[in-house]
């Protein structure tokens, strides 16, 4: 006999077989988190802000406190389940009430399907000690999207566990219409209704069991698309039918509705990179992991036409179990090149075609790659949050920086972390710095979890700027979370 449970919601009656409903309820987990900031000087410093989805504030004092509840994936099942509701109200933030996280995932055997606004950061990329990938780094709010592939590596049939692959497939909408009309200056461009588009595809090639130097490699891309532009009185009306979701799914020229440069070029703007590394796991668990990113905009960036001179290198060690250090991260980033400075689109007079100037993150129609004013690409590159003159552009989209990342357990209940980073930027090829302006930015940062008092942790950060960039800030910021079982 099959038992059927009635589960009401909103008015609605659900019929759920009995041992789902038995599921539903159990397994459940909770989140409740509160983080206050102080500073001095002229922003919250910067490394108290940048990477931490979107959940931050460059306003000197703030704060915010923080409630969820989530249901994880059972990934030894055929068929699984999660979902997850993750809300915030907030002081001196770019909004009062935050819907952080609300998502339901399904999973049927490797094959996944996610809809709705979940936090995610970059494949390739340490969350706690990187600067953040180029194309997706965790610096901004997440967005809305629905989401479709194989979200973990699925071994190919036949090779004895030596090839394995993941990928996706996923639309959505921006959500940041009213910050930017209420943060551009009358003149200046903003957006509405922009949609979103992105896509991977990796590769993993090793077994760790027969060989310990693991591969991986593949290529991310996403774009904008749809929706309408405002400068002053004009208004761009980009189209968002079904063919326009092909035409960034392979990017192609737009239709006569679109503007001239969207017909003789790509519909939208698009952006995405190629990344790589290759793990080394060593005798007594050291583990060396060197890895590359190549950001593009453009085909001739993304097949290499012009050198791959822009580029995050970087490389993660993580040693064997002691109390001073357990993982180190250092990373190179240049975005200074960007094929160049010269553009030329070719005509029939000068029929030759030279692809300078990408201003990377910017685009002449949307508000570029940032949602509620933070990048969503590599932070270091300054979001538009930090614009003084209501544009929502990147002002230095050129730049070249060395970051380093620590951490470590110096006892049992105590962690720590140690973030610096220092750039060097020019501004635009358009928009070029006078002089060359100079950013330091650190963090050091103590998470205490007592053993005797279950679920709960302090911590406790101390950032620093220094520079022409962000100006002399320095500040603290006290974060304590609860977390636990609804049983």
């Amino acid at each position: 006999m099959k038992f059927i449970s009635k589960l009401i919601i909103g008015g609605g009656i659900l019929l759920l077989p009995w041992n789902t409903y038995a599921q539903f309820t159990k397994g459940l987990s909770y989140q409740a988190e509160t983080g206050i900031s102080f500073s001095g000087g002229e922003h919250t410093p910067f490394w108290l802000t940048a990477n931490k989805q979107g959940l931050s504030s460059i306003e000197k004092n703030n704060g915010y406190l923080r409630a969820g509840i989530f249901r994880e994936m059972e990934e030894d099942k055929r068929f699984s389940y999660a979902f997850g509701a993750d809300l915030a109200v907030a002081y001196n933030f770019t909004s009062t009430f935050i819907v952080q996280q609300l998502y339901a995932d399904l999973k049927y055997r490797c094959l996944g399907l996610s809809i709705g606004s979940k936090e995610r950061y970059s494949e390739f990329n340490n969350p706690l000690l990187s600067s953040g990938g180029l194309t997706f780094s965790g610096n901004a709010r997440p967005i809305p999207q629905v989401r479709i592939g194989i979200p973990e590596y699925t071994v190919v049939p036949g090779t004895k566990g030596w090839l394995a692959f993941k990928g996706h497939i996923a639309y959505g909408i921006f959500t940041d219409d009213g910050w930017q009309k209420d943060f551009v200056v009358s003149g200046n461009k903003y957006t509405e209704h922009v949609l979103y588009h992105s896509k991977d595809l990796y590769v993993k090639v090793g077994n760790r069991e027969k060989f310990p130097l693991i591969f991986e490699g593949g290529l991310e891309m996403a774009a904008q698309f749809g929706g309408n532009a405002f400068r002053g009185n004009e208004k761009i009306d980009m189209p968002n039918g079904i063919k326009d979701f092909f035409k960034v799914f392979i990017p192609s020229g737009g239709g006569s509705e679109t503007p001239t440069g969207e017909q003789t070029n790509i519909y939208g703007n698009h952006l995405g990179s190629w990344n790589f590394s290759l793990t080394w796991y060593a005798p007594q668990d050291w583990t060396v992991r060197p890895y590359y990113e190549h950001y593009f905009e453009d085909h001739s960036q993304m097949f290499g036409e012009y050198g791959w001179k822009d580029c995050l290198a970087g490389i993660e060690i993580t040693f064997p179990e002691n109390p001073i250090v357990s993982s180190f991260v250092y990373e190179y980033i240049s975005t200074k090149d960007q094929t160049g400075p010269v553009y030329w689109d070719h005509t029939s007079e000068i029929p030759e075609q030279v692809s300078g100037k990408d201003n990377y993150y910017n685009h002449y129609i949307y508000t570029g790659w940032q949602h509620w004013g933070m990048g969503i690409g590599n932070p270091l590159v300054m979001s538009p949050v930090y614009n003084e003159d209501g544009d929502i552009s990147f002002k230095s989209s050129r730049m070249q920086g060395h970051h380093f990342g620590i951490m470590g357990n110096p006892c049992a209940d105590l962690q720590y972390r140690i973030l610096l980073s220092v750039t060097r930027n020019w501004g635009t090829y358009d928009l070029p710095f006078y002089e060359i302006k100079k950013n330091g930015n650190a963090l050091a940062e103590l998470k205490y979890t007592p053993h005797k008092l279950k679920g709960w942790d302090f911590t406790a950060s101390l950032g620093l700027d220094r520079g022409a960039m962000l100006g002399k800030s320095v500040g603290g910021m006290l974060t304590i979370r609860k977390t636990g079982w609804i049983r």
